[in-house]
């Protein structure tokens, strides 16, 4: 198992398609092999999505390098992560942000990505329990807001928890596939890019879909 190796070939492929080096150098320290569970190691940078537990997965690499190059951080933002999962996005996202605050509805998930988080000595994170209000508004507004999971349509709740000319990242579609968008905040109005097709599981709450 030569992880090092691996990863030089990742991120060699990442940057055929990805052009914010920020992006690529903090991918290139964050180690994904310390999200995923023992036995899936060996697969840790593979172009693909892993089980890590509950039923979820930790994003495939190129849309977790897309969706934070979207988010055009510049070192100073506060950002809001909607599914902390292990926490491989939010560790990304605290080497690029300023402050980041994650909500997580599955405790145990929280509870892992908290320990992983700590031991790799980042201090700029805070996560919570999701609730049925999508967000978390106590710490809004958010110059980015990234949604690991896909909602039916764009949901005002976030929107109205970005700061002007912030960015929401977000995949918008049906709970089987959809569009992975980049919203920009302009004037009160969303400004839409598509980025490409992806597939995530659904994001539950208020605005989104209902837990079935």
């Amino acid at each position: 198992m030569d992880l090092e190796t691996d990863r030089e070939r990742l991120l060699e492929r990442l940057r055929r398609e990805i052009e914010d080096e920020r992006v690529l150098e903090t991918m290139a320290r964050v180690p994904r092999e310390l999200f995923v569970p023992a036995e899936g190691r060996r697969y840790a940078y593979d172009d693909r999505p892993l089980p890590i537990g509950q039923g979820q997965t930790i994003s495939q690499p190129f849309i977790v390098a897309l969706m934070t190059q979207s988010m055009e951080l510049t070192g100073n933002e506060k950002v809001l992560e909607l599914g902390t999962g292990c926490g491989y996005q939010t560790a990304i996202l605290a080497e690029m942000a300023g402050k980041v605050v994650s909500v997580e509805r599955v405790a145990a998930l929280a509870k892992m990505a908290e320990r992983i988080l700590k031991s790799l000595g980042y201090t700029n994170v805070e996560i919570h329990p999701a609730g049925d209000r999508l967000g978390w508004p106590p710490c809004a507004p958010y110059d980015a807001i990234v949604v690991t999971a896909a909602a039916p349509k764009i949901p005002p709740e976030l929107l109205d928890q970005l700061n002007t000319g912030g960015r929401l990242v977000i995949p918008v579609g049906s709970r089987w596939e959809q569009n992975l968008l980049q919203v920009v905040k302009r004037d009160g109005e969303p400004v839409v890019r598509n980025l490409t097709a992806c597939r995530f599981v659904p994001l539950i709450g208020e605005g989104a879909w209902s837990e079935e």
